[in-house]
């Protein structure tokens, strides 16, 4: 018969053991990292064209949007007089009343949406170009008793991404990357660059690069790319990376939300 202190030591080796067998098979997840610094400044046209704009006699436009039911239109500036506008400028008409926005992008495709429910008017401006890079602004959009329009909350990009790197996380088992919200699996992607070394070291999961707006909806979405950092070359890769999505909304207190994050359904 075991005496009660031999009973005891076997006790305690047995749940150490189990224990031991639970910290092996955690799953440790890591954060990922954000390639912008800092908050974003606000746009602004270069001073002459806004000189030129400023005098001009014509604004020389063509269309982003019209709500003819709500008599709304959002136009973008290609020309003031002659001068090119490199870029800048939105004007936004409701009814007889227009509202210039000289300062804010209308480069790489701006989209905007009227959601006449709430009597908001969603805009997504260019905030960081480049090669592989795509950052955009959200703009929401409200009019005053006299339809003239004001821009009572910008998203920067900053926001967002630190919003984002709050949730996510990653782990690398081999080639296998898989992406989490929390404890919750977003995805797993295989890693199929091989002319790149192998992944970083230090950091090799980013976001920052690609976070963008899709309009089409009710509601706004923010769509967004991981990028992979490798030991060879100093850009990210997206090869194997999907876009993801969530809803964004604003509150009263202009507390931005990012709601249930999934993979963006491919076109």
């Amino acid at each position: 018969m075991k005496s009660k202190k031999s009973l005891c030591f076997l006790f305690i080796c047995t749940v150490a053991g189990l224990l031991c067998m639970g910290c092996s098979q955690q799953t440790f997840i890591k954060s990922l990292s954000g390639t912008i610094d800092a908050p974003l400044p606000a746009d602004s046209m270069p001073p002459h064209i806004l000189q030129a704009a400023q005098s001009a006699s014509k604004f020389h436009c063509y269309d982003l949007m019209s709500d003819e039911a709500e008599a709304i239109a959002v136009t973008c500036i290609g020309e003031v007089d002659q001068t090119p506008t490199e870029g800048y400028g939105i004007v936004v008409t409701r009814g007889a009343t227009t509202t210039n926005f000289l300062h804010l992008r209308n480069s790489r495709a701006p989209q905007a949406k009227f959601d006449a429910a709430t009597g908001i008017l969603w805009l997504s401006t260019s905030a960081i170009e480049g090669t592989g890079v795509c950052v955009e602004k959200l703009h929401q959009i409200r009019f005053d008793q006299t339809g003239k329009a004001y821009i009572s909350f910008t998203v920067n990009p900053y926001d967002v991404q630190q919003a984002l790197l709050r949730r996510l996380g990653y782990t690398i088992k081999g080639n296998q990357i898989a992406l989490y919200d929390g404890k919750k699996l977003l995805h797993t992607a295989t890693n199929t660059v091989t002319d790149m070394g192998s992944f970083d070291q230090e950091q090799p999961l980013w976001i920052g690069e690609q976070i963008c707006y899709d309009l089409s909806g009710t509601t706004p979405k923010v769509v967004f790319t991981p990028g992979v950092k490798y030991t060879t070359g100093l850009v990210l890769t997206y090869d194997d990376m999907p876009d993801f999505a969530a809803p964004i909304s604003i509150a009263e207190d202009s507390t931005i939300t990012i709601h249930d994050i999934k993979v963006a359904p491919t076109h």
